[in-house]
C-alpha cells in the first residue's frame, strides 16, 4: 500500500508518477534537439503531445520507450532512473508503443503477433496465452481472427490487431503497476470515419489496460478526442501546457497558431 502524506487536518494518497522528466535535455552534437524539459504523467492520465514536424515529438516517444536515452537531466519510469537502453534492461518498465505502421510479422499469424512476448517471455500455457490473445482481440471487435495472417488482414484490421497487442494483459509486471501506452501519429492519413474509430480505440484501449497513454499527433480530432492534457513542443521547448479543454482556448500565440493553422506566428516552418 503507498504511503500517506501527512497534512493537519487532512490524508493524502502518494503516488508515484508513471513518467517524470526533469531538465531533460536531448544533444546530437552541437544541435539540441530538447532542451531542459519537465513533464510528469500520473495513472490515469491521457497526453497528447503537438507541436511542428522536427519539433522533437518523436525524441518524445524514443525517449519514454527506452529507444534513446537523456543527454542530461533525470529521467524516471514508475519511478526507475532510466539509465539503460530498454534491450540493456533486465527488468524494463511496461511500456507499450503503437507504431503509426500496425508494425505486424507478417510470417505469423494474428495469435502470434497479439501473443509475440508471451510466447517468449512469460511462463504461461499455450491455453493461457490463447485465452488471453482472445480476450484482447475481441475488446477490439476481432474475435475469431487468430488463424488469420495479416495478408489477409485490410488495413484498418491490422491496425487494430496492433491495438490488441498493446492492451494484452502481461502477467510478468509488477501487481498495480499501469502499462504506459505511446501512440505516433495514430490516425495519420486516415479518412474521417476511420480517424473516429481509432481514436475511440486509444481511449478505450488507454482503459482496458488501466494505463496511462501519450499521442504524438497532428490531427485536431485526435487530440481533442483522445487527450485530457496537452503539451506542446516547439524548438525544443514546450511552450504551453494544459487541459483539452485550455488548449481550445487559449491565447497563448503558439498554441493559437498551432490551432488555426497560420502562417502569422512565433513558429516558422523548416527550410525545404
Amino acid at each position: 500500500m503507498a504511503p500517506f502524506v501527512k497534512r493537519p487536518g487532512v490524508s493524502v494518497l502518494k503516488t508515484t508518477p508513471v513518467v517524470q522528466m526533469d531538465d531533460v535535455s536531448v544533444r546530437w552534437g552541437r544541435n539540441t534537439v530538447l532542451r531542459d524539459v519537465d513533464l510528469q504523467l500520473n495513472a490515469g492520465e491521457r497526453l497528447a503531445v503537438v507541436g511542428p514536424s522536427g519539433a522533437g515529438k518523436s525524441t518524445i516517444l524514443r525517449l519514454l520507450a527506452g529507444l534513446l536515452l537523456p543527454s542530461s537531466g533525470r529521467l524516471r519510469i514508475h519511478g526507475v532512473p532510466q539509465t539503460y537502453l530498454r534491450l540493456d534492461q533486465r527488468h524494463p518498465p511496461d511500456v507499450r508503443l503503437v507504431f503509426q505502421n500496425p508494425a505486424l510479422l507478417a510470417s505469423l499469424t494474428v495469435r502470434e503477433n497479439v501473443g509475440f512476448l508471451l510466447d517468449r517471455f512469460s511462463r504461461l500455457s499455450e491455453k493461457e496465452i490463447r485465452e488471453r490473445v482472445s480476450k484482447a482481440l475481441d475488446s477490439v471487435g476481432l474475435a475469431g481472427t487468430e488463424n488469420l495472417y495479416p495478408g489477409e488482414l485490410s488495413g484498418g484490421m491490422q491496425k487494430r490487431v496492433s491495438f490488441a497487442r498493446a492492451v494484452i494483459d502481461d502477467p510478468s509486471q509488477p501487481p498495480g503497476q499501469v502499462p504506459l501506452l505511446l501512440f505516433d501519429e495514430p490516425t495519420a492519413g486516415l479518412d474521417p470515419v476511420a480517424c473516429t474509430r481509432i481514436e475511440d480505440l486509444i481511449v478505450q484501449t488507454t482503459n482496458l489496460a488501466r494505463g496511462c497513454s501519450v499521442v504524438v499527433s497532428h490531427v485536431m480530432s485526435t487530440i481533442l478526442r483522445t487527450s485530457d492534457r496537452v503539451v506542446l513542443l516547439y524548438d525544443g521547448l514546450f511552450r504551453w501546457q494544459g487541459s483539452v479543454e485550455e488548449f481550445q482556448t487559449s491565447e497563448n500565440p503558439y498554441v493559437l497558431q498551432f490551432r488555426t493553422a497560420s502562417l502569422s506566428g512565433p513558429m516558422q516552418p523548416a527550410e525545404l
